[in-house]
């Protein structure tokens, strides 16, 4: 495993990541098909730079059906004016670009999560060759790290950004005032179900200030969505003195996924039918959605209540669930995290 993390990326940047300027390119990764004996995986990738300071790295499309982070960062890449930055910015609007292309969670070359990928392998599958490339030579360039997450296909959520509870208590802190800067209508601190292979894990190891999200879903971008991606990442920009200006910062509302009675998820196939909306008040024991079984008439749902106090934070879509999908996660109201 060691002489594998020793060897070099096979991916090749068309980018000079010390230039300044604007520049657009890919990550150029090779990949023999059945069509293309000497083919490639083409990421894009923008790199804005200019003077002197930090450098932030911005990513969507870690899961590929996931299109706030990807409107909103092809956007920026294209309008950012490089003489009102001071440092640098890496942009990857669809980090995992084959996923993106097919509007799939997952890699159709591999069926690689990328967000479980990582540190990676040089020479793994490609999806564990994008998550090596990131690591170790993405990630070590960055001072802050933003990378956006919505619900995808199969969950919806409240519009928030994110960081997560730290040993470090400085770097979370830091994580925490960068998530305030972006001002996204909510703010949480985060509670991963797995957070072994995922971005966040490598990002906060390595001791950068890391913010992620969660904007939506439901298969698709809202105008509001992509509002808040966009108005969020130059917030953060100016936040880290690398975009001229200072933060636009609204109220938010401050949440916590203190447990994992925060995670509902269904026992039964059938059909979903919630009883609470996103950002409703719930309480313990209330019903927040019924599941009916759909072969025959006449039989009774199953209620799943609530295990704790809170609001409505994320719900399954579409209508349709099977067993051991995630229902719905409740975040309890609090104020804003200690600094």
């Amino acid at each position: 495993m060691l002489t594998s993390l020793l060897r070099p990326s096979p991916i090749t940047p068309s980018v000079d990541f010390d230039a300044k300027g604007v520049q657009h390119g890919h990550l150029r990764l090779p990949y023999s098909r059945d069509d293309s004996a000497w083919g490639s995986v083409m990421i894009p990738i923008c790199v804005i730079a200019n003077g002197e300071g930090p450098t932030a790295l911005l990513t969507g499309a870690n899961h590929g059906d996931e299109y706030e982070g990807p409107a909103a960062l092809f956007e920026l890449a294209q309008t950012l004016d490089p003489a009102d930055v001071s440092g640098r910015v890496i942009i990857v609007p669809a980090l995992n670009y084959p996923a993106f292309r097919a509007g799939t969670r997952t890699s159709p070359i591999d069926r690689g999560n990328l967000n479980r990928s990582f540190p990676g392998r040089p020479d793994g599958s490609v999806t564990e060759k994008i998550a090596d490339y990131v690591t170790r030579y993405l990630v070590p360039l960055a001072d802050f790290v933003l990378d956006f997450h919505s619900g995808g296909k199969t969950l919806d959520f409240l519009p928030y950004a994110a960081a997560h509870e730290l040993s470090d208590k400085t770097q979370e802190g830091r994580c925490f005032e960068a998530v305030a800067a972006f001002a996204a209508p909510y703010s949480m601190k985060m509670l991963e179900i797995d957070a072994v292979g995922m971005l966040d894990t490598t990002v906060e190891d390595m001791g950068k200030v890391f913010v992620t999200t969660e904007l939506g879903g439901a298969g698709t971008a809202s105008a509001r969505s992509i509002h808040i991606a966009r108005k969020g990442s130059l917030n953060l920009l100016r936040h880290a003195g690398i975009l001229r200006g200072v933060p636009d910062v609204q109220p938010t509302q401050w949440l916590d996924m203190p447990s994992s009675d925060c995670f509902a998820f269904a026992e039964d196939d059938g059909l979903v039918a919630f009883v609470r909306d996103l950002g409703e008040r719930v309480r313990a024991g209330e019903t927040i959605a019924r599941v009916y079984p759909v072969s025959k008439t006449g039989l009774a749902p199953v209620d799943y209540r609530a295990a704790m106090d809170g609001v409505l934070a994320a719900r399954h879509v579409p209508g349709l669930i099977k067993a051991g999908d995630c229902l719905s996660v409740i975040a309890t109201v609090t104020g804003e995290p200690a600094r």
